[in-house]
């Protein structure tokens, strides 16, 4: 690969998009690692990790010095198959937001089932057999 396609050859702008991606990608892993432990901080990150994609998303344009709607218009009208990852990055992150704030998923994932008792009376059940 020759060296002008490096990273160093790329716009600041650029480099903070993609940097942003990088941001979200990671903050959406560790939401849904949380958010399979059960914990509510799983739910927030996931919410988050889904603005900040959405953030970068909406900075590709600005970093190209593209206006915002004709880089709409083409990822939804003439961009074909180099603008269907944006066009589904667009409704997966709307989808995270909407449905990691919604209240059932704070009370599914506040939810505590009660601990059995390993001890005290009642423990273990007592037979009248001698082993």
């Amino acid at each position: 690969m020759p060296a002008e396609f490096s990273l160093g050859a790329l716009p600041g702008l650029v480099l903070v998009d993609f940097a942003g991606y990088l941001v979200a990608g990671l903050v959406l892993l560790l939401g849904s690692l949380a958010t399979l432990f059960r914990a509510t901080a799983g739910a927030v990150l996931l919410g988050v990790g889904a603005l900040l994609a959405i953030g970068a998303l909406l900075m590709e344009p600005v970093s190209m010095g593209v206006p915002l709607a004709r880089f709409a218009d083409a990822m939804f009208t003439r961009g074909g198959l180099a603008m269907l990852d944006r066009v589904g990055l667009a409704t997966l992150s709307v989808l995270v937001l909407v449905l990691a704030f919604l209240p059932p998923t704070f009370r599914y994932l506040r939810y505590r089932a009660a601990l059995p008792a390993l001890a005290g009376p009642g423990a273990y059940p007592t037979s009248s057999r001698t082993w």
